[in-house]
């Protein structure tokens, strides 16, 4: 079996061919999101703790979470399931996953550091091997939550950037565009907006008004002619 070892906080991966069965065993009956300590792999992982985030059968099915079995099972998926994407409103499909405990018939098991132990192990935790995150970050409020900060920071000081060379060989820093980013043109174009909007509805109200006090006035002279040839008729 091969266990994929991943460490989100240097974003390095290592991979371990096992066949050893009195290794193995640890994990079998264990379950997607539980904790298994490192101690089991050897001396190296001494103090580690690692959280099984998934795998594959041999015929490269996944396991999916919720489904208490340790085999593979057909389900009748719709759209919200994951390893499912409906093509069409309201479809329906079959499909085969696999159950979210683990047995002796996977070919790999993904695992995820969640607890440094003492020593470093070489292409996973140490310096050499760390890939930091390329990519951060795009709307304004995920960037404050990310770096915890108030709403008088500069959010545009924290947005992730990158240097890039072109063909040319000229150096260029690069940075996404900040979604959702409050800024004084903003605010202004939003003041510019609602007072447009108050502008148009007190124009609309003052033509209604004219308009009304016009026709009141047309039915009135209407009124008078009608009365004045009325009153000529009887004379």
């Amino acid at each position: 079996m091969k266990l994929n070892l991943a460490n989100p906080s240097t974003g390095a991966m290592k991979v371990l061919d096992v066949d050893d069965e009195k290794v193995l065993v640890n994990f079998y009956d264990k379950r997607l999101s539980q904790l298994v300590p490192g101690d089991i792999l050897g001396e190296e992982f001494k103090g580690y703790v690692f959280k099984i985030s998934g795998g594959n059968d041999k015929q490269g099915f996944p396991m999916m979470q919720g489904v208490m079995s340790a085999s593979r099972v057909s389900l009748l998926m719709s759209k919200g399931f994951c390893y499912y994407r409906p093509r069409r409103t309201g479809e329906r499909k079959r499909k085969s996953v696999r159950g979210c405990i683990v047995g002796p018939d996977l070919s790999v098991l993904n695992l995820l550091v969640v607890q440094s132990g003492e020593g470093e192990i070489p292409g996973l935790t140490d310096e050499a091997s760390a890939r930091p995150a390329r990519l951060g970050p795009k709307r304004a409020n995920n960037i404050r939550t990310l770096f915890n900060l108030g709403k008088e920071d500069n959010v545009k000081e924290y947005v992730m950037s990158r240097e890039a060379t072109s063909k040319n060989g000229k150096k260029t820093t690069k940075r996404p565009k900040i979604q959702r980013l409050i800024t004084v043109k903003t605010l202004a174009r939003k003041r510019a907006n609602i007072a447009a909007k108050k502008a148009a509805f007190k124009k609309g109200k003052e033509e209604a008004a004219a308009y009304e006090k016009l026709r009141l006035q047309r039915i009135a002279e209407r009124k008078d002619r009608r009365s004045s040839r009325k009153s000529s008729r009887h004379e």
